[in-house]
């Protein structure tokens, strides 16, 4: 339910708005509907009691986990070489193939290896540096709007450029548009779960949506191979962008081609819809809360004034960067993951047998009341000075498995999100806010419409 415009009983605004929440199911949801309503929103099928209780069964052989202690021992201790759930292979791996995140065992060891390096902080300035752009542009459009705007399209773009930049870049034979348009071809088909692939149907058995993106695949992989030969062909003396570095990997460790190509479209995949989506739920939450919008503005100017943000100037954001990990506790990208056990193992009274599918419901988890004090209400602060246990806060995983590609993203995500509040000043507007949905990321289910107006503007009215 949106009640973040909801009025007080006497009519004035609340003190402390609710924001927007997910309609999680409020009734047992046995398997056939399970499978049914999950490929559309997996939100419907998620308990609600997992946001006040620590551990569920739900149907058949799934565990809903949202114990820190438990959390941990599955991801980190005895359930850290369970692998990834069959539907997750069923939903992306025609598209990501043997890509790091759904590869197993040793090859998975020798990718995260390989491409570690790729995301170290020693290569973040020069990745800043694209982000920076993208940024003023962002903030640009974000001025000029002086009207309503849906931030989640214009962070889907944004972020979508900077893909452009820094792993589709340096390639005139390939456009801009023709990458865009693949990317969200390619996030369409990613977000639309089969009932075949949720009962766990064998992979002969045609999927619908097979059928309907084959060729769009097909070209997004050739594209991807056409981007990544033409760099080959013409080198930078040094790296300038994420290709180039993917590339020197490529040719220091003679991976084989696909395998290269497979993973840059899981970077993709697990980078471009999850930072926008944080940016723009980030952005509604600083237009429900403009005294915070209002400091975290002064700290960005003060940060790095109109010049270029680069990537030395975050640290001196704190309270940005304490909103933003608040924005991916309330409104986590990866909302949910799973793993297949294979061995049986016993952690605090609860057996998970070989076959189980253990269920993180990382959005329950961040919102559960027995760990988070208003754990429904947005506190900027929360994360200012302040450690949490592990396996309570959880955005990008944990284990051997968390996400590679974390500071990268939180870097993305900060830089964008400055750039923005320099330019621009955002409000809510009388239209509703959607309720999250969940298929392969969250996302708002409709447009995120807020009131862009120039802050030189902002400051006359």
């Amino acid at each position: 339910m949106n009640t973040q415009n909801m009025p007080a009983p006497d009519g004035a605004t609340p003190a402390h708005p609710i924001p927007v929440e997910a309609d999680l199911a409020k009734a047992d949801v046995g398997l056939i509907d399970f499978a049914k309503k999950a490929g559309k929103n997996i939100f419907s099928v998620i308990p609600d009691a997992t946001r006040t209780q620590s551990y569920l069964k739900g149907p058949a052989k799934i565990h809903y986990v949202c114990d820190p202690d438990m959390v941990t021992e599955l991801l980190a201790g005895v359930g850290r070489r369970f692998p990834k759930a069959e539907f997750t292979h069923n939903v992306i791996g025609p598209v990501v193939g043997n890509g790091m995140i759904l590869s197993e065992g040793e090859k998975w060891r020798a990718q995260r290896h390989r491409y570690a390096p790729l995301f170290a902080a020693r290569n973040l300035p020069v990745l800043t540096r694209h982000f920076a752009q993208t940024g003023d542009e962002l903030a640009e459009f974000f001025a000029r709007t002086a009207g309503e705007v849906d931030v989640s399209d214009a962070a889907q773009e944004a972020t979508l450029t900077n893909i452009s930049r820094v792993m589709f870049s340096g390639n005139e034979a390939v456009s801009k548009q023709d990458v865009r348009q693949g990317m969200r071809r390619f996030t369409d088909y990613i977000s639309y779960m089969s009932l075949f692939d949720l009962m766990g149907l064998p992979k002969w058995v045609p999927r619908l949506k097979w059928l309907r993106s084959k060729k769009a695949i097909r070209d997004l992989r050739q594209l991807t191979h056409d981007v990544i030969a033409n760099r080959r062909a013409q080198r930078h003396a040094e790296a300038v962008d994420f290709l180039d570095l993917l590339i020197e990997a490529l040719e220091t460790d003679k991976e084989d081609v696909e395998t290269t190509v497979d993973n840059l479209l899981t970077f993709v995949a697990a980078g471009y819809e999850t930072s926008a989506n944080t940016i723009a739920w980030g952005l509604y939450l600083l237009a429900m809360h403009p005294d915070v919008q209002t400091d975290l503005r002064a700290e960005v100017m003060e940060a790095c004034g109109d010049g270029p943000i680069g990537f030395h100037d975050l640290p001196k954001m704190p309270k940005l960067h304490a909103h933003v990990r608040e924005t991916l506790r309330m409104y986590p990208a990866g909302a949910l993951f799973a793993r297949d056990a294979t061995d049986e193992v016993t952690i605090k009274d609860v057996t998970f047998k070989k076959g189980d599918v253990i269920m993180f419901p990382v959005y329950a988890l961040h919102r559960n009341e027995l760990l988070w004090d208003n754990a429904a209400l947005y506190q900027h602060d929360r994360f200012l000075d302040r450690k949490y246990p592990r396996g309570q806060y959880i955005p990008f995983g944990d284990g051997p498995r968390i996400c590679i590609g974390a500071q990268y993203a939180e870097t993305e995500i900060m830089v964008l999100l400055a750039s923005a509040l320099r330019r621009a000043s955002f409000e809510l507007t009388d239209h509703p806010v959607a309720p999250p949905n969940l298929t392969f990321t969250m996302r708002p289910d409709g447009p995120l419409m807020l009131r862009a107006v120039s802050v030189d503007q902002a400051a006359v009215e």
